[in-house]
C-alpha cells in the first residue's frame, strides 16, 4: 500500500461526505479513549492528598514515614516508566483499541491493592501498578485519538487528553479533601479563590500561548529571513527575562512586576496588530488563518521598517511576559489560599490555566480568521488592559508577608 492510497491516508472515523453519525461517532470514541489520561490525572494527583493521611495513620492501618512517602509519591513515575516500553510493544501487538482496554487492569489492580493495603509495601505495589497502567495510557490514547480523528478536529480532540489528565488532578484533589461550597461564603476563600482563576485567565488570555505555537509563522509573516532562528531568540529571551523576575520579585513586588509586565504587553501586541493592519489591512488582502504572506503596497524600504516593527513587538511582548505575567501568577496562586483548601482551589487554578491555554491556541486560527490577525492581536491587547486594571484594583501585594497575614488581609482584618 503506497502512501498515496485513499486508504491510507483517511482517519478511520472521518465523516466521508459530511456524514454526522459518523462525525458523532469520532467524539464518542475519543471520549472513551481520554478515558485512560483522566485515570492517569487522578493516579498522579492521589499522591498529594493520600501522604498526609497515611502519615497520620495509626496501627494497624499502614504508616508512612518521610522516607517512604517520598517513594509512595515517585514509583509512580518508575511504573510510568515501564508502561511506556509495554505500551510501544503492546500498541502494536495486540492494537489500539484492545491496549486501551488493557491498561485498565493495572489501573483497578493497583487501586485495590492500595485500598486493601496492610503494609508499606503493598501501598508502593499498588502505586507502581498504576503507575504502569499510566505509562500505557499516556502511549496508547493520543495515537489513537490522531488515528481515528478527521483532520478538522484532530487538534481539538488530540488536545483533550493534557485536559483530561489535569481534570483527573483535580478530581483527586476534591476526593481527600475537606472542601464545602459553604466555605465559598467565607471572605478568606471566595476572594482570593477570584483572584487566583482571574490571574490565569487573564494569562492566556493575553495570547502567549497562540504567540509562541505560531511564532515561526508569524516571523514569516513579517518577512523576516530565518524565522527558526528567530525562534530560538525568542526563547532566549524569555528565559532571560524569567530569571531577572526571579531576581527582582521580593524587592519591586509582585504588583508593580504585574502591571509592569501588563502595560508592556498593551503596546507590544498594539504594536504588532498594526503592522498586520498595515500590511493585510486594504480589502483585497489575505487574512487567512494560515497567515499566507501579506501583500503590501508600501516600498521595500518601508517593509523593510515594518518587518522590524513586528519582531521588535514580539520580543518586547515576551520580555514583558516572562518579567510579570508568566511566573507571578503560579506564584500568587501558591501564597493567598489558606492551608486548608490549598489542594482544591490551587487544583482549579491550573484547571482553568490549561483550558483557557486549550481554548485560546485552539481557537487562535479561528480568530485571526474571522477578525483579521490586526483584530486578534488588537483583542488580545485590550485583555492585557483589563488584565492590568484587575491588578491595580483587587491584586494585593504579597511581599514579605507571611501566609498568614495574607489570610488576614483577606478577612478584613
Amino acid at each position: 500500500m503506497t502512501p498515496e492510497d485513499p486508504e491510507e491516508t483517511q482517519p478511520l472515523l472521518g465523516p466521508p461526505g459530511g456524514s454526522a453519525p459518523r462525525g458523532r461517532r469520532v467524539f464518542l470514541a475519543a471520549f472513551a479513549a481520554a478515558l485512560g489520561p483522566l485515570s492517569f490525572g487522578f493516579a498522579l494527583g492521589y499522591s498529594s492528598p493520600a501522604i498526609p493521611s497515611l502519615q497520620r495513620a495509626a496501627p494497624p492501618a499502614p504508616h508512612l514515614d518521610d522516607a517512604a512517602a517520598s517513594w509512595f509519591g515517585a514509583v509512580v513515575t518508575l511504573g510510568a516508566a515501564a508502561g511506556g516500553v509495554l505500551g510501544g510493544w503492546l500498541v502494536d501487538r495486540a492494537g489500539r483499541k484492545l491496549s486501551l482496554l488493557l491498561c485498565s487492569v493495572p489501573f483497578v489492580a493497583g487501586f485495590a491493592v492500595i485500598t486493601a493495603a496492610q503494609d508499606v509495601w503493598m501501598l508502593l505495589g499498588g502505586r507502581l501498578l498504576t503507575g504502569l497502567a499510566c505509562g500505557v495510557a499516556s502511549l496508547v490514547a493520543p495515537v489513537y485519538i490522531s488515528e481515528i480523528a478527521y483532520p478538522a478536529v484532530r487538534g481539538l480532540l488530540g488536545s483533550c487528553v493534557q485536559l483530561m489528565v489535569v481534570v483527573g488532578i483535580l478530581l483527586a484533589y476534591l476526593a481527600e479533601q475537606s472542601f464545602r461550597l459553604a466555605l465559598l461564603r467565607q471572605p478568606a476563600i471566595y476572594k482570593p479563590f477570584i483572584i487566583g482563576v482571574s490571574l490565569m485567565a487573564f494569562q492566556q488570555l493575553s495570547g502567549v500561548n497562540a504567540i509562541m505555537f505560531y511564532a515561526e509563522t508569524i516571523f514569516e509573516e513579517a518577512k523576516f529571513k530565518d524565522s527558526s532562528l528567530a525562534s530560538v531568540v525568542v526563547g532566549v529571551i524569555q528565559v532571560l527575562f524569567t530569571a531577572v523576575a526571579a531576581l527582582i520579585m521580593d524587592r519591586a513586588g509582585r504588583r508593580l512586576l504585574l502591571v509592569l509586565s501588563g502595560v508592556v504587553m498593551v503596546f507590544s501586541t498594539s504594536a504588532f496588530g498594526t503592522y498586520f493592519k498595515l500590511t493585510q489591512g486594504g480589502p483585497g488582502n489575505s487574512s487567512h488563518v494560515a497567515l499566507s504572506g501579506p501583500v503590501s503596497t508600501e516600498p521595500v524600504d518601508a517593509s523593510v521598517g515594518l518587518a522590524w516593527l513586528a519582531v521588535g513587538s514580539m520580543c518586547l511582548f515576551i520580555a514583558g511576559f516572562a518579567v510579570g505575567w508568566g511566573p507571578i501568577p503560579w506564584l500568587l496562586m501558591s501564597e493567598i489560599f489558606p492551608l486548608h483548601v490549598k489542594g482544591v482551589a490551587t487544583g482549579v487554578c491550573v484547571l482553568t490555566n490549561w483550558l483557557m491555554a486549550f481554548l485560546v491556541t485552539k481557537e487562535f486560527s479561528s480568530l485571526m480568521e474571522v477578525l483579521r490577525p490586526y483584530g486578534a492581536f488588537w483583542l488580545a491587547s485590550a485583555f492585557c488592559i483589563f488584565s492590568v486594571l484587575f491588578t491595580l484594583f483587587c491584586v494585593p501585594e504579597t511581599k514579605g508577608k507571611t501566609l498568614e497575614q495574607i489570610t488576614a488581609h483577606f478577612e478584613g482584618r
